[in-house]
């Protein structure tokens, strides 16, 4: 598996990692020890960065990742946390006090005295602009609480936001071939500054698994059922925030391209993680996985070839026709 440094921590991570919210909830049931396969296929992989936050399952994924890591102390793995979501996401809700009680929840439930990298959870957009705030992170390093810091977004002004602050380590943001907005500013400002680019949702909430058509139907418990139209949270973290159905039209054209363009016996899952992969600029893209085979599957997509400039120029041709109108402008 390529590695790469994840930005301002200095941490090398690979090109490919494991984001676990699966694994705490949302997307329906996951068995402990299903769940602790996935980690185990992962890291015999060679995937060293875990994503996950405290509130995946009310910390059940940091909680699984923490009695993994128990057991295998020399894995070499970097776990990169998430906070802020505990509470009403205010700008009042975002001071050092909560930061100490939310990270020392995580430090218990990952069983870490300092956490690898803590993110801020998608945050109002005032807090990507209170000096308070950052303040408050540097604080929690200056204690050792957490070695480094870096932000999770929705939109990519707040990504440039963080990026310009001196001790952000990394931006992570949704970037798959149907959500293409972080390729104009946010990719290149990263790499100027030396900041890491997590890559989360890279299949679309699966549609560019190519496995799901106008009948699919999900369960009540997935949030792919209940936040299509941001009913929950925001709409752009149920697939990527395009129409389902003009989702699974594009997802037929994009397993075509990949058919024609990718190498032989490449999925169209493992294509979608690969082209965001080889994109300049980011450090690792984190697709989830709720089996040891999509884990094992995954992180294949890290050691495919470079995929070509005839396969970038599909990926943009399908985003043009379906959704740049729609949704270019709003994240």
């Amino acid at each position: 598996m390529p590695t790469r440094t994840l930005g301002r921590t200095g941490r090398s991570v690979s090109a490919v990692g494991l984001g676990t919210w699966q694994l705490g909830g949302d997307w329906g049931d996951v068995p402990e020890a299903d769940a602790r396969a996935v980690l185990d296929a992962s890291a015999d992989a060679g995937v060293t960065l875990f994503d996950t936050a405290d509130v995946y399952g009310d910390g059940r994924s940091e909680r699984i990742i923490g009695g993994w890591l128990a057991d295998h102390p020399d894995a070499g793995v970097t776990v990169a946390t998430k906070m802020g979501r505990r509470l009403d996401q205010v700008p009042a809700n975002y001071v050092l006090a909560n930061f100490r009680e939310w990270t020392d929840r995580s430090r218990r439930n990952l069983g870490q005295d300092t956490l690898d990298l803590v993110q801020l959870h998608c945050p109002p957009t005032a807090a990507f602009h209170d000096d308070a705030v950052y303040d408050a992170l540097d604080t929690l390093v200056s204690e050792g609480a957490i070695a480094a810091y870096g932000v999770s977004v929705e939109e990519t002004a707040q990504a440039l936001a963080a990026i310009a602050r001196p001790h952000v380590a990394s931006v992570q943001i949704i970037l798959n071939a149907f959500r293409l907005k972080p390729l104009d500013e946010v990719l290149p400002a990263a790499a100027e500054a030396g900041v890491g680019i997590l890559a989360r949702v890279p299949l679309a909430s699966g549609l560019l698994s190519g496995k799901y058509d106008e009948r699919t139907e999900f369960g009540a418990d997935d949030h792919r059922n209940y936040n299509r139209h941001g009913e929950a949270f925001d709409q752009g973290e149920t697939f990527s925030g395009v129409d389902y159905e003009a989702g699974v039209a594009a997802a037929r054209r994009f397993s075509a391209l990949v058919e024609a363009e990718a190498p032989d016996g490449t999925t169209p899952a493992q294509a979608a993680i690969a082209w965001v992969a080889q994109l300049p600029g980011v450090t690792s893209v984190i697709p989830g996985a709720r089996s040891v085979a999509q884990a094992e599957s995954n992180a294949a997509a890290g050691l495919l070839p470079p995929l070509g400039p005839a396969f970038d120029a599909g990926v943009h041709a399908i985003y043009d026709e379906f959704f740049r109108a729609g949704i270019h402008a709003r994240w």
